[in-house]
């Protein structure tokens, strides 16, 4: 039998994992809804559907324990949460915007992958290999989600930095009285 310490951090660990990411399956749509391309917001939906499958495996692993997966809040996730929601709040154009979220979405998934690596070394430590199997899995999706946001993010910032130089140039204009002010969409 572990020691029974480790096995309430592991268990503690996993109820906080559990509300994080019940609390994405409700931000993620948020996010969606929030992008202007349709790449990124189509991402956030495959995420989305992901992220139902991580909460089903945790509900599987508590099972096996016999234990409840609920009980605990996640406050870094929270904290992570509210500042996607302060993000979308703002008055970004369209890129930009696209931007910023992806930056918030990357936080979360560098919060979740640490989690899961946590669990999984805790995992591992107590012998527990069905566990590690299933927290890999999701462990791995986390990564995958990760590179693909990144990739995202390339032609995202370009694009957003393409909007701020043509900002730049119609406030010039729009200072000298040379041609007309235009606001990009």
């Amino acid at each position: 039998m572990p020691n029974e310490s480790v096995r309430q951090l592991y268990i503690d660990e996993l109820r906080d994992l559990y509300n994080a990411e019940t609390q994405l399956v409700k931000a993620l749509p948020k996010m969606a809804k929030a992008s202007s391309s349709d790449e990124l917001r189509q991402a956030f939906e495959e995420h989305l559907r992901q992220t139902s499958e991580h909460v089903s495996r945790l509900e599987q692993i508590f099972e096996m324990l016999d234990e409840k997966p609920t009980g605990k809040k996640c406050l870094g996730m929270e904290g992570l949460v509210k500042e996607a929601a302060e993000t979308m709040k703002e008055d970004y154009v369209d890129a930009v915007m696209d931007a910023g979220i992806i930056g918030a979405a990357q936080r979360v998934e560098h919060y979740e992958i640490a989690g899961y690596g946590t669990v999984r070394t805790l995992a591992e430590l107590m012998g527990e290999n069905e566990h590690v199997t299933l927290l890999e899995q999701t462990l791995e999706e986390e990564k995958q989600t990760d590179q693909k946001l990144t990739e995202l993010a390339e032609d995202v910032n370009s694009q957003a930095k393409e909007t701020e130089t043509g900002e730049e140039a119609s406030e010039t204009r729009s200072r000298t009285g040379k041609g007309s002010p235009r606001r990009a969409a």
